[in-house]
């Protein structure tokens, strides 16, 4: 049997791109290893493939990007594979080295711009990553990324062949829906949700909190986790907001949809700040369509476009607090436009099939022999 090691920087327990990859690949007969690391509040983990997570001594910066690509590339040597899938420029230099001396296919699967994330603008760690992208990434032969305007980029920049595979999620079963009074949320309140667990500055969060000095009768839940939570967490302490705001952590995905579905309306308001918000594609947008709840988003090609095609929501000019309680009152009172807006969110849920996404991915799995 065939095996592959798909790599990344996580801890496993959330990412439902990279279990795509594994269960793609293990459907195609390939015995499956998913590395990446440990953290201290990571869950256990019950997968239909192998996975190993590392123990590291540096959980954040230059010393544990250093320590995780240095240890995977010992971990990449010492077991036998015939492919090597690197998920991010983050785990794509010990991959690539790796392939490279091994003589191993190597698919790269870029998650987002990264080069461009606004953590890293106007750092001097930023040439370093554009060093390794930029030796690398013309050496690819088997390049993936989330959504059409990325690819462009990448083309643009590096001219490589570049397959397009979009996070729509592939079929789970949800089960049956809990009730609010079940999950302890309030069944009198418009309730507004923004998922992820990247929730990270520039992303919009913040803009959301303080939309909710003007909408008590409101609750906003934000579920995940990211850089952006711990001013968040202030945020709703100065402000008085307990009452209108709950960030919950990270949770098994059927347990967030279980919020999710009981929401009237999911929010994704990443800012044009940079390229890779830019053209962000987020898995929360599906999430909602999924949920038959409508989005509302910010004007950036993808999102906003996806949002348009299907009439699945309202498309923010801008991330700012007004503009979103605007929007939210004027959902409130017009139940009708609600109704409206989640038929389309249904009909996009229908439509948006992530089968499809899963075929593209075969079909290059398939390609390599």
């Amino acid at each position: 049997m065939r095996r592959a090691i798909v790599c990344v920087t996580n801890d496993l327990s959330t990412d439902n791109r990279v279990h795509r990859t594994c269960t793609v690949l293990r459907e195609l007969g390939w015995e499956v290893l998913l590395v990446g690391r440990e953290l201290p509040g990571s869950p256990p983990l019950q997968r239909p493939y192998h996975t190993h997570r590392m123990r590291l001594w540096f959980r954040k910066g230059a010393l544990f990007y250093a320590e995780y690509n240095l240890r995977l590339l010992f971990l990449l040597l010492r077991e036998r594979a015939s492919l090597v899938v690197a998920n991010d420029l983050d785990t794509l230099l010990a991959c690539h080295l790796a392939a490279r001396w091994k003589k191993r296919e190597l698919v790269y699967d870029s998650h987002e711009y990264f080069t461009e994330v606004p953590e890293l603008q106007g750092r001097a760690v930023r040439q370093v990553w554009l060093a390794i992208e930029r030796w690398i990434f013309p050496r690819l032969r088997h390049v993936i990324t989330v959504n059409d305007s990325i690819a462009k980029a990448y083309r643009e920049r590096y001219g490589n062949a570049i397959t397009v595979v979009r996070n729509i999620p592939m079929h789970r079963e949800l089960g049956p829906l809990s009730s609010r009074r079940e999950l302890d949320l309030p069944e009198d309140r418009f309730l507004l949700i923004l998922q992820g667990s990247g929730i990270n500055v520039q992303r919009g969060a913040e803009e959301a909190v303080l939309a909710m000095r003007e909408l008590p009768d409101c609750l906003l839940l934000l579920v995940g986790g990211g850089d952006a939570w711990p001013v968040l967490e202030r945020m709703v302490a100065e402000n008085g907001l307990q009452d209108r705001v709950r960030l919950l952590p990270r949770m098994p995905y059927e347990r967030m949809m279980q919020y999710t579905r009981n929401a009237d309306l999911g929010l994704s308001l990443d800012k044009d700040t940079n390229l890779n918000y830019r053209f962000s594609l987020p898995n929360k947008l599906f999430d909602y369509f999924r949920a038959h709840i409508p989005a509302l988003v910010t004007d950036l090609p993808e999102v906003a476009g996806i949002v348009r095609r299907y009439d699945a929501g309202v498309v923010l000019s801008a991330p700012e607090p007004a503009l979103i309680t605007k929007e939210v009152r004027a959902l409130q009172g017009d139940p009708a436009r609600r109704k409206a807006l989640r038929q389309n969110a249904i009909f996009a849920a229908a439509s948006l099939d992530g089968e499809r996404e899963k075929a593209a991915l075969a079909a290059l799995f398939q390609s390599l022999g």
